[in-house]
């Protein structure tokens, strides 16, 4: 029956097998969604670059580079302000980075303001 499973996404293990709508690895015990994973793959192949070409990944930082408006704030986001720990998201109008920024907290920008640090 894993013959046509896939392997775990932890730790690589051939022996998956399926508990109702999970697949479940008995090495390391990580249950996880096969919808999950397919379109995690989809997700996967499609490239965000910043605003000078270069690939973005999760958990990259960033350096904003133009300073931003931000609603509610009277001073926005300067250039030059570092974000640590990237999550790229599939956002609304662009807005591709799911991140927090300190003294704005959580928000999501456009990875055409910002280039890899």
């Amino acid at each position: 029956m894993s013959d046509n499973l896939s392997p775990c996404p932890e730790c690589s293990g051939a022996y998956t097998y399926e508990m109702g709508a999970l697949l479940v690895c008995p090495g390391c015990g990580h249950e996880w969604s096969p919808a999950a994973e397919s379109a995690a793959g989809a997700s996967g192949s499609r490239m965000i670059k910043d605003a000078v070409g270069n690939v973005l990944a999760d958990g990259d930082t960033v350096t904003v580079v133009r300073t931003l408006k931000v609603k509610g704030s009277p001073s926005g986001i300067k250039a030059g302000t570092k974000v640590r720990n990237i999550r790229l998201v599939d956002g609304v109008d662009g807005h591709d980075i799911d991140c927090r920024v300190d003294g704005f907290g959580a928000m999501q920008l456009k990875s055409s303001v910002v280039k890899k640090a």
